[in-house]
């Protein structure tokens, strides 16, 4: 996917060229793009004059950025400690194998990103699936196919 690098430019020079910005200017570069595009980073490491390796090594730490594009579908399973103990390892598992991807992950057909997030702040409805802002509580894993086939049914 080709870029446009005045974006890029334009994002740098609001916020500053200063190492410290570098966060910043990452995550005002992926509100853009929804994501954070190879060429964005080889620019970013250009112009703030920062060694790309560390540009990759910052944007590797922090969960929030994506290095690559997401799915039309964003998938979001529970892992607090209020699903994790009723079984929301089983519901990630279940997905994974399902959409054939990994956590943090995009379907080849660019349909379904798969995220894990540490709480999603509904603990008494424990094990929750969250699908574009769609609630999904006290799901099990014989639910996951069915509630995944309304989104590829329906062509949402």
């Amino acid at each position: 996917m080709e870029i446009d690098i005045s974006k890029v430019d334009a994002i740098i020079d609001k916020h500053s060229l200063e190492h410290r910005w570098l966060i910043t200017n990452l995550l005002a570069i992926q509100d853009e793009f929804q994501y954070l595009p190879q060429d964005a980073i080889r620019h970013v490491a250009e112009r703030m004059n920062i060694p790309i390796l560390q540009v990759y090594q910052v944007a590797e730490f922090y969960k929030v950025f994506k290095l690559e594009p997401p799915g039309k579908h964003l998938v979001s399973v529970c892992r607090g400690t209020a699903c994790h103990v009723r079984g929301s390892e089983a519901l990630i598992e279940r997905m994974g194998d399902l959409l054939k991807i990994a956590p943090s992950r995009t379907t080849k057909d660019k349909q379904f990103t798969l995220d894990v997030v540490n709480c999603l702040g509904c603990c008494a409805l424990g094990r929750v699936i969250v699908i574009d802002d769609h609630f999904y509580v006290n799901v099990t894993p014989n639910e996951v196919e069915s509630i995944l086939d309304k989104y590829v049914s329906n062509g949402d």
